[in-house]
């Protein structure tokens, strides 16, 4: 069998050499012995079962939440010979009795099928039907509620196991805690000898995590240096994700964009343009990813914070699968934070007792001063022994200014020891600051000597202290319960044999400005102009903000704009106002650099592409005609021009009003969602009453039907009469 194992791994799939714990996973396999599998992504984690499924008589089942993965990897095996099927929603009738039949001919040694599909009577009675030799389950963190991705049909999968007491099982996954191996391993009743753990060291990631001040130019930044190279961006939401994309295509960067709101078909087209190269950068929600075997992508950017390590690394594996150097770039802010709690909040007690120890975990890996390796791996139940891994940011960050926080971490240490660690973080620190909470009160702890004795920070800041201390080793915390423990690290930190160093998060006052808290500006010159501004509001008795908002001063003590036009660039600053207040704040800033020989500082501007249009000249709805003409969908315009559907279906008649000619029609009848039948009556009106008006028809139709589809028929209507607004038919 051995030898058996590495001809396939050289004849079939073309490779010399086993990776790390591949051979031995094999080997386990094929001696029918039940297989945990937990290795990074990218680490061949597929082969482990795909070589066996060669080598056994019978039939090896896939189980795998991903239809975009599983008709990748089937369309691999099939490309090297190797018979492979797949049964899911996505498949035609005819298709999926074409590979029903495969199997039941034995042309197929592997099935891959979704849990709900397996599940199925008629999935069972074919299976029941044939011999199998082999369950693989992939993305086996699925099966744990502590997983990140908990699905509950994976339950299920455990009756599947006595079902086929003959055939050997498997558990893969790329992102499982020490906490969800036990749970994968206790669900499935696996033998715990029979468990394979690779490093998830994946030493060729770059990591590098950056306070969010700019992020649409962080970005841009980042990307230039990756020119020509593959990237996959996230963001939180559908809109960032479009107005991202529509920026970047802007800036003349190849990018595509992908997210839930497009149609499958966009997904699938705007997917396979990325995989093929045929564009370089794909701006997603974390939709996009599950599945793909990229090899060559250079970068990884998260615009926003991932609600929890397990996310991030699966979204960063994604990253330099060829072994070649990648770059991971996170952003993040406490308006992310702010954002992940809210949801937290929608959550039942027991969801949000786990989502949120995730996150604190995450918001403790972008914050930490030392190696980023050290949390990371921590997470996942490993060691990072190294000093230096070279490959972070803190790593290769030789100007860090860390101070002594060795009497905070002694309160702090001290006051988790008195309250029993029994608690966590929330509440020890609500006893530093002196807190009549009730249940400081209830448990007496307005008593302790530690009680506030911890004024002298913020709740905020206490908590990135706390978080600094577990990074540390000085604390561990309970996954399950969040409660705090002292190791022995700690004892000497109390004694002082050691010493603390580590950062204290800058407290705002609440007068200052902190919509871009985080933007670096010239508090000097900011101030003055403040001083400036008030002058003028009490002469004119209005409040200062009628003048210019903060955001305004902002920018002028960020890029010292010395000229009329690098004023107009500022936010808030328009005509209007450039010719009241122009000159009064241009003379003070020229005056302030001249002094501290400061130059100006171009600002990056990015227009919408309707607004580069009427900039020069171009009437909008002539270029949302012409684009369309192009080729783009109407999806496509909306992402474009940044605009509502209703915006885009405007424009377009406007440009058959001038004139002009629309192409494409289908596409257009495309567009619209009523039934076929509904759309036929509407064309009919169109007949019968013209197309120059929509409310006869909106009334003859009882307001059944809204204006946006009847504007979308229209156009397709105009379009097949050769594009008129004359009345027809009537």
């Amino acid at each position: 069998m051995h030898h058996e194992a590495h001809t396939l791994l050289k004849e079939v799939f073309g490779y010399e050499s086993f990776r790390p714990l591949q051979q031995e996973i094999i080997t386990n396999v094929l001696n029918k012995r039940d297989t945990l599998v937990v290795m990074p992504t990218g680490g061949g984690k597929s082969l482990c079962y795909q070589i066996p499924a060669l080598i056994f008589p019978g039939l090896t089942v896939v189980v795998s939440p991903l239809i975009s993965l599983m008709k990748d990897q089937v369309e691999q095996l099939q490309e090297v010979g190797a018979g492979a099927v797949f049964l899911n929603s996505s498949l035609s009738y005819d298709e999926y009795r074409h590979n029903v039949a495969c199997i039941m001919r034995d042309e197929a040694k592997l099935l891959y099928v979704a849990p709900e599909t397996l599940l199925m009577q008629k999935t069972l009675a074919l299976l029941d039907s044939k011999t199998m030799d082999c369950l693989a389950i992939d993305e086996a963190h699925c099966i744990s509620e502590w997983g990140h991705d908990f699905r509950p049909e994976y339950r299920q999968l455990a009756g599947i196991r006595s079902r086929y007491p003959h055939a050997v099982s498997m558990a893969l996954t790329a992102t499982a805690t020490p906490r969800v191996q036990n749970d994968i391993k206790n669900s499935l009743n696996f033998d715990a000898s029979n468990e394979f753990i690779a490093s998830f060291n994946r030493k060729n990631l770059f990591l590098e995590m950056a306070a969010k001040t700019n992020p649409m130019l962080q970005t841009v930044e980042f990307v230039e240096q990756f020119p020509n190279q593959s990237g996959i961006i996230y963001c939180s939401t559908r809109r960032q994700v479009d107005e991202l994309a529509a920026i970047l295509i802007g800036e003349g960067f190849s990018a595509t964009l992908y997210h839930a709101g497009l149609s499958d078909e966009e997904r699938r087209r705007n997917q396979e343009r990325f995989i093929r190269d045929d564009v370089q950068i794909i701006v997603a929600t974390i939709a996009f990813g599950m599945g793909i075997n990229k090899p060559n992508i250079r970068f990884i950017v998260h615009y926003d914070l991932p609600k929890n390590i397990e996310s991030y690394y699966q979204q960063i594996g994604r990253a330099g699968r060829d072994g070649l150097h990648a770059h991971c770039l996170l952003l993040y802010s406490y308006g992310d934070i702010r954002t992940i709690n809210y949801f937290i909040e929608q959550k039942s007690p027991e969801e949000q007792r786990i989502a949120t120890i995730h996150l604190n975990a995450m918001v403790g890996l972008a914050e930490t001063d030392v190696c980023r390796r050290i949390p990371l791996l921590r997470y996942f139940g490993e060691q990072y022994e190294a000093p230096n891994c070279g490959m972070c940011d803190n790593c290769t960050n030789t100007g860090q200014e860390l101070v002594d926080i060795t009497i905070p971490a002694q309160k702090f240490l001290s006051c988790v020891k008195r309250t029993g660690e029994l608690f966590g973080a929330g509440h020890v620190i609500d006893v530093l600051r002196g807190s009549q909470a009730q249940k400081v009160l209830q448990h007496r702890h307005d008593q302790l000597s530690t009680y506030g004795i911890g004024l002298e920070f913020s709740k905020k800041q206490w908590f990135h202290l706390s978080r600094q201390f577990l990074q540390k080793g000085l604390m561990t915390q309970d996954l399950e319960f969040g409660s705090l423990k002292l190791t022995s690290k700690a004892w000497e930190v109390f004694r002082g044999n050691e010493k603390v160093m580590g950062k204290i998060e800058a407290e705002r006052r609440s007068d200052e400005y902190t919509a871009l808290s985080d933007q670096e500006y010239d508090a000097t010159l900011f101030e003055l102009l403040r001083k400036k501004r008030k002058e003028l509001a009490d002469a004119a008795n209005m409040p200062p903000y009628i003048i210019f908002p903060d955001t305004t001063l902002i920018d002028m003590a960020t890029y010292f704009p010395q000229s009329s036009e690098s004023l107009l660039t500022m936010q808030g600053v328009g005509a209007v106002k450039l010719e009241k207040y122009g000159d009064i704040f241009l003379t003070l800033i020229r005056d302030y650099c001249a002094a501290h020989e400061i130059a100006e500082k171009p600002k990056r501007q990015w227009k919408s592409p309707l607004a580069k249009a009427n900039a020069s000249g171009t009437r909008r709805h002539i270029a949302v005609g012409e684009a369309y003409n192009e080729g783009k969908s109407i999806q496509e315009l909306m992402i474009q021009f940044g605009v509502k559907q209703r915006t885009i279906l405007d424009n377009l008649s406007k440009y058959l009003k001038d004139g002009h000619s629309l192409n494409r029609a289908d596409d257009l009848l495309k567009a619209s969602t009523l039934a076929p039948e509904q759309q036929q009556q509407v064309l009919r009106l169109f007949d019968q009453l013209g197309a120059e008006r929509l409310k006869p028809l909106f009334d003859a139709l009882h307001e059944s039907i809204s204006y946006d589809e009847l504007n979308i028929l229209r156009l397709y209507y105009l379009t097949q009469k050769g594009n008129h607004y004359e009345k027809v038919g009537s």
